[in-house]
């Protein structure tokens, strides 16, 4: 499915789907756990149901209390595996869910055997070399790739892995960590976990809140170095409700920043929690002139069209670190072209080990589309122009324009190109290819948005 996005005006309010990471995260401890767990507001997104179809291979029960047309309802209910869980009973595909992925893979490693995992054209080609050895770490047999020589999936875990110390950076993904931490629960000795270099570090701490809501002991230095999980075999049943995804809210954030004139929408079920890095975004759009209201008490926020510029930054420039919240990149980097200065998403070696390598690919797209933007080893630098001068009149020097871009099967490039142009020129559009991707963690994102008078339309 390609889309076109053109200029428009928005108007309304738009509830974002709960966070594909409260999500996956919920599926697994309920499946862990002895007892029926409810789960509601999930996200019925591709990479959760991915995860609700690879849970009762290792012994749960997922009941996603399916509608007449086959549609994934509010609450989900999990019959845990308790004491029962055990090795997979078949390959497992994660599809395109790199979480799924770098999560149960250390959990399937706790039990005597092996078990295969794949995936997607997209995640075989996701590095599986740092989870590989971290296991090897901890077990006489050793993990490896199918094919010699090769980084991605299908990979062998074989099992069983012992109690230890696990060393390893940590900057690849902070996923594969959060895993190492869901094995510790099942281990006689729990797990140590030391890290070198360790990103993505948000993510940790969400883990480390949902071992504390289910009653397992864990401990995180304040460096995020040093990270210890004891074992707890007794974990029950429970009830949770998942917060909105923060990596979701992005989008309609963005966008109600650069549409036309007179615009303003509402963004509801705001989680306020902290429990999602992603949050940052909105610090961040408001330090350079976003007219953004987050009413923490609504859980609501409120957006309108804003002249965006770096006047009053240090140096005028914008220096956003990507490392603690990397999946924001694609949303702020289309920001970035419509703000006056320059901006730099530094510290985003991370961003190139996603869907796709999202510093190449903004690079690639945004230039097509009149950007002026550099790639670095580790980082983007745009030099952007506002649509405005400081007056109200249109700026000469704004020379974004519409074109036709690939997603890559990448949801959340798909998501920011076809935001970026709601903000273009009239007359002007952007093509997004393969826009169908978004389904992986905002299913409906186009209908969503069309309530509120995005002007998407297939083509």
């Amino acid at each position: 499915m390609n889309i076109t996005s053109k200029k428009s005006r928005l108007s309304g309010s738009v509830v974002v789907p709960g966070s594909k990471s409260h999500t996956i995260r919920a599926l697994i401890l309920a499946t862990i756990a002895d007892g029926t767990s409810h789960i509601k507001n999930p996200l019925p997104s591709a990479d959760c149901l991915s995860t609700a179809a690879a849970v009762p291979l290792i012994g749960s029960g997922v009941n996603l209390n399916l509608s007449t047309e086959g549609v994934p309802g509010t609450e989900w209910t999990v019959q845990g595996a308790g004491k029962n869980l055990h090795l997979p009973d078949d390959v497992v595909n994660v599809g395109n869910s790199g979480s799924l992925l770098y999560f149960l893979s250390p959990i399937a490693a706790t039990f005597d055997g092996d078990t295969v995992f794949t995936g997607d054209e997209s995640i075989r080609k996701r590095p599986v070399l740092h989870v590989i050895d971290s296991v090897n770490q901890l077990s006489d047999k050793k993990s490896f790739v199918t094919v010699p020589g090769k980084n991605g999936c299908p990979m062998v875990i074989r099992g069983p892995i012992h109690t230890g110390t696990v060393k390893t950076e940590g900057e690849i993904s902070s996923q594969y960590v959060t895993g190492l931490m869901l094995a510790g629960i099942l281990m006689e000795g729990g797990i140590k976990i030391e890290l070198s270099n360790p990103k993505e570090t948000p993510y940790l701490t969400m883990t480390q809140k949902w071992f504390e809501k289910v009653g397992v002991e864990c401990s995180i230095s304040d460096d995020f170095k040093r990270i210890e999980v004891k074992q707890n075999r007794n974990l029950k049943g429970f009830s949770t409700t998942i917060p909105s995804d923060w990596e979701g809210v992005a989008y309609p954030l963005v966008a109600g920043l650069v549409a036309e004139t007179g615009s303003r929408i509402t963004i509801e079920n705001i989680d306020g929690s902290g429990t999602q890095g992603d949050d940052a975004i909105v610090e961040i759009l408001q330090s350079i002139g976003g007219k953004i209201v987050w009413d923490k008490e609504k859980e609501t926020i409120t957006v309108e069209p804003s002249r965006l510029s770096t006047e009053n930054l240090p140096g005028k420039t914008l220096r956003v670190k990507m490392s603690p919240f990397p999946d924001a990149i694609c949303a702020l980097a289309v920001a970035a072209c419509f703000t006056e200065g320059t901006t730099i998403l530094e510290d985003a070696e991370v961003c190139r080990r996603k869907e796709t390598d999202r510093l190449k690919v903004l690079n690639v797209e945004l230039s097509k589309l009149g950007a002026e933007i550099e790639e670095t080893d580790d980082a983007l630098v745009i030099h952007g122009h506002s649509p405005f001068l400081p007056n109200g009149g249109r700026n000469p020097e704004f020379a974004m324009h519409g074109g036709v871009c690939d997603s890559y099967l990448d949801h959340r490039m798909a998501m920011s190109l076809a935001c970026l142009g709601i903000g273009l020129p009239a007359g002007e559009k952007v093509v997004v290819c393969d826009a169908e991707c978004c389904s992986v963690s905002f299913p409906k994102f186009f209908d969503v948005m069309r309530n509120v008078g995005c002007d998407f339309s297939e083509c």
